[in-house]
This record gives structure tokens, C-alpha cells and sequence, in this order.
């Protein structure tokens, strides 16, 4: 079945909510535009896609997601650009991800008509719910669920591909206190924790519950097996200056996310001549070199934390405090750099920019 935007059978809403958009008060994920993209895969293929007006599912019970866990996510922003134009960063290595976790959870994957066209669409008719102030941007959630009305353990046949938007500001509204987690698991090799599975993110609920009692944002998830080696922070991948070198784990093990914003960050700060280091990096060596005056900056990256810094390290007893993040040079020039390439300030000399 051919699935191109041409397909795609639309029904605007006659109640548009637009009105209830506040641009002066876009907090990230309480508010939503008003249609949704929906598609149904069932007996083998993709069926025709409808955007509607935005509503609640009807769904069994028995619904097969709710019990067995297939559902997987993407994160993917619109921005307006100076001529008020909506364009939407690098969906295309969002459509690759997300099939990457659709293989890994025995799930279709989505043909990339229906996620590109289908994200074209949606935004072009909800263009009005992009606000174009510095630091908001329209986040766009796709996501796909196992749909099947069975109680058993088994692959689903059945699913829903659906597209939603909010309009979003800043995920974190300040530098974030980091916890380094070394009870708790989040992937081992082998796992699904380099894919966006609900899952993921369930599992890391009580750890973060906890640690945010203790007065933390977020953690930094370590290796399963001797919890020496930092992963990934709970929203973000992680990035650590030290010296004159910029280090982040490495993606060989497949226990963390192939982030889009951090391929973003890498290929950014190597084109602009500074040392990129993919490699294990243990807790330890962090110590060591906050310990020495060499920690300089540390940061988080993410579709909907863009470029966050971070003002402390906690591990154990061990409270790491990041020098003022006004005095950080690489962070401070990769946010801007990032943002300017993002809200089509800057000319795209890698592709990264898909007009609609």
C-alpha cells in the first residue's frame, strides 16, 4: 500500500482550541495541538492514515500494549524560521530509530512516507500551534502500540502508528543536579536499552522518584555489570569536557540511545576542530579529573532537553560542582550554534533541515 501524503484522508477539526495557546506560557508537554495523525497496520500491511481532530482512544482492555509492553516512541521538534516558515529538524534519523526499535520489539516498521509525510501534514495543518520564540519549538511525538484484544505472550499482529504535537519551551529551565545511580539497572548489552521502548522509561520511574526526594533532577545510569562505566543520564545522553578533549560514551554495547541531537553535538564540535572522544568513560575518571581542576563542563543532549548543562555530580559522598556555566565556552557555543541551524538562522550545510 502506498501510504504519501496524497493518501492521507484528513478531517480538520471544527472546534479549533488555538485560542488557548499562551505563547508567553508554553510549559513542555501539558498542552496539545489540535489533530493527530492515525494509522493501523492489521493483516500484514499499513492501512490507509487519517489526521483527525485530537482525542482520547477507545480501546479493550485487554488491549495487548497494557499488559505486554509493545509500544515504542519518538521525539522529534518544529520551529518556525525568520520568514515564519515551519521546519522540522532531522526526522528522517528519527524514522530510522524508530524502525531500529520497531525490529527490536517485534513491531512493524513504519515505511518512511507514512512517518515523514505523515509529520508534513500534521504539521502544515496545525502550523498556527509552532510558537517562534527563542527556546519553544512544536514538539511532535510519534508513537506506535501493540493493539491486538489478547491476554497471551506473544508478538502482536495488530498496532497503531499515531502522531501527536505540543507546543514546548525549555525541558529543563535550569542548569540540573545529576545523581550517579550505582544500585539500580537500566540496560545491560543485549537488552533494548538503545531503543525508545516505553519500557525504558518505566523502569526508570522509582529510581528517579528517589532521587528526586533527595533533592537531584536526574540520573546517570551506570554499567550493569561492575557500575564503574556511565551510561546515559534518564533524558539525555551525556558529554563530559576535560582538558581540551570532549568525551561521551560510545555506542558499541548498545545499552544507550543513538541520540540525534548528540550525533548533532559530535559532528558540530569536530568540524569546528575540538577532540571528540566515543569511548567507555568510568565514574572514576570523571572524579580524577574534577579532582584536578580539569572537569570544565558537563552537559546532557536530547530532542527535548536540547543542550542541558549540568551544575553538580553527585556520587556517594562525592558532590562534583561544575564551574558557572556563563564561564563554559564549548556548551555555551553549541547551544547557540545548534539553535541557529534549528530556527533556520543559519544556512544547513548537512541536510539537517526538512521544510515543510
Amino acid at each position: 500500500m502506498s501510504v504519501s501524503a496524497l493518501d492521507i484522508r484528513v478531517q480538520k477539526t471544527e472546534n479549533s482550541r488555538i485560542s488557548e495557546l499562551h505563547p508567553d506560557n508554553i510549559h513542555f508537554g501539558k498542552q496539545y495541538s489540535d489533530h493527530m495523525l492515525v494509522a493501523r497496520y492489521e493483516d500484514g500491511e499499513w492501512h490507509q492514515a487519517e489526521i483527525v481532530p485530537f482525542d482520547n482512544l477507545s480501546l479493550s482492555p485487554a488491549t495487548t500494549f497494557m499488559h505486554y509492553g509493545q509500544a515504542i516512541f519518538e521525539g522529534v521538534k518544529a520551529y518556525k524560521d525568520p520568514q515564519g516558515n515551519p521546519i522540522v529538524f532531522r526526522p528522517r534519523d528519527n524514522w530510522k530509530r524508530m524502525n531500529r526499535s520497531a525490529v527490536r520489539m517485534a513491531m512493524p516498521e513504519v515505511p518512511e512516507e507514512l512517518f515523514i509525510d505523515g509529520i508534513a501534514r500534521l504539521i502544515d495543518i496545525d502550523r498556527d500551534w509552532i510558537p517562534d520564540q527563542d527556546g519553544t519549538s512544536l514538539y511532535i511525538r510519534p508513537f506506535m502500540i501493540a493493539t491486538d484484544e489478547f491476554i497471551g505472550v506473544r508478538p502482536a499482529e495488530k498496532f497503531l502508528f499515531i502522531i501527536i504535537t505540543s507546543p514546548a519551551g525549555p525541558y529543563y529551565s535550569k542548569p540540573v543536579s545529576i545523581y550517579v545511580q550505582d544500585e539500580f539497572v537500566r540496560a545491560f548489552p543485549g537488552g533494548i536499552g538503545f531503543t525508545k521502548a516505553a519500557g525504558n522509561y518505566g523502569m526508570s520511574m522509582y529510581p528517579t522518584q528517589q532521587i528526586r526526594k533527595m533533592g537531584y533532577d536526574q540520573i546517570l545510569w551506570t554499567d550493569g555489570f561492575e557500575h564503574k562505566y556511565v551510561q546515559e543520564i534518564g533524558t539525555m545522553n551525556v558529554f563530559f569536557v576535560i582538558g581540551d578533549k570532549v568525551i561521551t560514551p560510545d555506542l558499541k554495547q548498545d545499552v544507550i540511545l543513538e541520540g540525534v541531537t548528540r550525533d548533532s553535538v559530535i559532528t558540530l564540535l569536530r568540524e569546528k576542530g575540538i577532540i571528540v572522544e566515543e569511548r567507555l568513560i568510568s565514574i572514576e575518571e570523571i572524579e580524577v579529573a574534577a579532582k584536578a581542576g580539569q572537569l570544565k563542563e558537563a552537559f546532557g543532549t536530547g530532542t527535548a532537553a536540547s543542550i542541558a548543562p549540568i551544575s553538580t555530580l553527585t556520587y556517594h559522598d562525592d558532590k562534583m560542582e561544575l564551574p558557572p556555566v556563563e564561564q563554559w565556552e564549548i556548551t555555551n557555543w553549541l547551544k547557540e550554534e545548534l539553535a541557529n541551524i534549528r530556527y533556520g538562522r543559519k544556512a544547513d550545510t548537512h541536510g539537517w533541515i526538512y521544510k515543510v
